[in-house]
């Protein structure tokens, strides 16, 4: 999962990057980048959060009023700076690429583009073959006659190249700015527009704190090129089949964004509901409900309220620590949550506590919370997941790649509720999930939830499924001796 940014002004664009990327912090922690072109291509990029990758003077050498930005955790390649965004090739026009997604045959794809096209690729990331796809099929085209169809034509026959899932942000030369996203519209992309300019991004809350206002989302199979002069120009390349990620409103999404329509905040809210409705049918009888901050804080407010039992803030969270799903390893995420949480003895001691949480995966978070808030004094802790069980890897970019990551692989409630320490654990249902997240029925089975319940929008064979948790394996083993970041001038 990432965080894309991509802006078309009529000045300098870098100071509006930096603060964009600084709220798309919560997509990616590992890694930052920036590009800006000013007839010349001006890149920053290296590993690290985005106020350890920029500063003074390196922001200051990012001229130009068009820009990318890029915040990136790894779910393909090592993780190291060489694989930090956005990437660059100097021919057609000299292009620059972002994207937020995973490639289901990227391995295949770089493999024809060396036997076949002859390409040399410098990283293991996905980004980096389609930067070289999309060159090469714009390369095609009747490039001294240059126009936003000549960029759809060469989207349309990479789209049917690559697989999987994708939303691209593209800077072509002096040409302007290209924006697409795959027919399936799994990865969330929106845009919006100033009186100066137009900005493209992974979450709606990135335009509504740089002053842009929401135009709408890119729609599935849709492709949008923005000149410098900054005339819009838009095509359906594909019709489009929503499956969007169902995960973005259960976590990765900020609460105060909006996505393909649905508000994350109301989602969580109706997420709680649904789960009340669960804890009524098991008998579950609680004297406080306390939220793992943050994310579950809306639907725990809910629940509460549903049921009518006490609503408290009982875990304090330290801000200056990273998101524990997305840190790289089990060792780190267990370590982190001693520091990350602390408990108000207080709300505790002595009562029967529901926690209520936005998912368990691997289990460390879970168990870790629990035995804090049982040497707080709790009486009984109770566990509720207002998303059902994770039993299935993501193979479109949410790190969760290896069925052994699961705890809810090969075991049953009643054996994770041993596992975590939990006196009762609560899943939400299949169905209450897509009916919390829809808020209508309208909107029912456009949602990718594939690692709830195993149906894939997309053909995966399993090798496709071998090759990427082989990678992902990989990747885990390189983060450890990743290099520091890089920083570059074309």
């Amino acid at each position: 999962m990432c965080g894309i940014l991509g802006i078309v002004d009529g000045e300098d664009v870098v100071r509006q990057l930096y603060a964009g990327l600084m709220t798309l912090q919560h997509r990616g922690q590992d890694a930052a980048g920036i590009m800006a072109y000013d007839g010349r291509f001006n890149l920053k990029k290296g590993n690290g959060l985005v106020r350890d990758v920029f500063n003074a003077k390196n922001l200051a050498r990012l001229r130009g009023p068009t820009g990318l930005g890029h915040v990136r955790y790894p779910t393909v390649g090592g993780g190291g700076a060489d694989d930090a965004q956005p990437f660059y090739v100097n021919a057609p026009f000299g292009i620059s690429l972002i994207h937020n997604g995973n490639l289901t045959n990227y391995s295949a794809l770089k493999d024809e583009l060396y036997r076949r096209d002859f390409r040399h690729l410098d990283s293991t990331c996905d980004a980096e073959v389609i930067l070289n796809v999309l060159a090469d099929e714009l390369s095609r085209e009747q490039l001294r006659h240059f126009s936003p169809q000549s960029a759809f034509r060469a989207v349309r026959r990479v789209s049917v190249r690559i697989e999987g899932a994708y939303s691209v942000l593209a800077i072509v030369g002096s040409k302007g700015m290209l924006a697409f996203r795959d027919p399936l519209g799994i990865k969330p992309a929106i845009f919006g527009r100033n009186e100066d300019g137009w900005a493209f991004a992974s979450e709606s809350v990135a335009l509504d704190v740089l002053g842009y206002e929401v135009q709408r989302d890119v729609r599935p199979g849709e492709a949008i090129f923005v000149d410098p002069e900054g005339s819009f120009h838009s095509e359906q390349l594909f019709p489009p089949r929503p499956r969007h990620c169902i995960f973005e409103w259960v976590y990765f999404a900020r609460p105060d964004s909006v996505i393909d329509g649905l508000s994350v905040y109301e989602t969580r809210l109706r997420l709680g509901q649904e789960l009340a409705n669960v804890c009524r049918e098991q008998g579950i009888s609680a004297d406080v409900v306390i939220p793992v901050p943050d994310t579950a804080r809306a639907a725990a407010l809910s629940l509460a309220a549903a049921l009518g039992v006490t609503f408290r803030e009982g875990l304090i969270k330290n801000r200056y620590i990273g998101r524990t799903f997305i840190m790289p390893g089990d060792r780190l995420r267990r370590a982190s949550v001693r520091h990350k949480l602390n408990p108000i003895k207080s709300e505790i001691a002595g009562k029967r506590v529901l926690l209520v949480d936005d998912s368990i995966v691997r289990g460390n978070t879970s168990r870790e919370i629990v035995s804090m808030v049982r040497e707080a004094g709790a009486k009984e802790v109770y566990f509720g997941s207002y998303s059902p069980a994770l039993r299935y890897p993501c193979v479109y970019g949410i790190d969760m790649s290896t069925r052994g990551e699961f705890i809810a692989r090969d075991k049953s409630t009643d054996q994770i509720e041993q596992m975590i320490g939990a006196d009762r654990l609560i899943y939400q249902t299949i169905r209450g999930l897509e009916s919390g997240v829809a808020g209508g029925e309208e909107r029912l089975g456009t949602f990718c939830m594939a690692c709830f319940d195993g149906h894939y929008p997309t053909e995966i064979s399993k090798k496709v499924f071998a090759t990427i948790e082989q990678e992902r394996n990989l990747a885990h083993t390189r983060l450890a001796s990743a290099p520091d970041g890089e920083e570059q001038d074309f």
